[in-house]
């Protein structure tokens, strides 16, 4: 059995100062800052970034972390405030809007959503998934969501939302009603 040892002090300051400043390198290039220029930004070397993160995936998802974790908690939040079919509808909403507002997370979304064939199955993209899952499962069994449809399809799809609304405005103006249209076609 190997025993996990914690991290040093510096470590772990390096740790979460890499995770500070990715959070903003994202927010201001979107997923595809400069790694380089992270590590200079956090005052450390490229070898000690990649030692945390061997991947930009892996520094993306932690980065992110906080705010997948808090979008499945508002499902559960939505799932015991609205009827299911209302409860779904807003939790994509949500997602969208997230997604556009915080760039970065639709990378995250995107990888979450792949086939899954050349992707290994991430943090982020197990609570988007399960939080989905139990979403579109009340509202099938409510009967205000099709009874074919899988839980990946509504995240593939509110992903497609998501750029449908970039691609309108650049400002998710139009989500609502592209998750409308969305949602309608989706009823049996």
């Amino acid at each position: 059995m190997t025993q996990v040892r914690p991290m040093r002090a510096d470590a772990r300051r390096n740790y979460e100062r890499l995770l500070k400043v990715a959070a903003e390198a994202f927010a201001e290039h979107g997923e595809n800052a400069s790694l380089d220029d992270i590590a200079k930004r956090a005052g450390v070397g490229s070898g000690t970034l990649y030692r945390h993160f061997p991947t930009r995936q892996d520094l993306l998802e932690a980065a992110y972390v906080d705010r997948i974790e808090a979008l499945g908690t508002r499902a559960d939040e939505l799932a015991k405030e609205l009827p299911p079919g209302e409860a779904l509808a807003e939790w994509l909403y949500e997602v969208c809007v997230g997604t556009i507002q915080v760039r970065g997370m639709k990378a995250l979304l995107g990888s979450a959503v792949s086939d899954g064939t050349n992707v290994t199955l991430t943090v982020c993209g197990t609570h988007m998934k399960s939080a989905a899952q139990r979403l579109v499962e009340a509202a099938q069994q409510e009967g205000t969501l099709r009874k074919d449809i899988e839980s990946i399809e509504v995240l593939r799809l509110a992903h497609g939302v998501s750029t449908a609304s970039e691609l309108a405005n650049g400002q998710g103006k139009f989500i609502r009603r592209y998750l409308s249209l969305l949602t309608d076609g989706l009823r049996p």
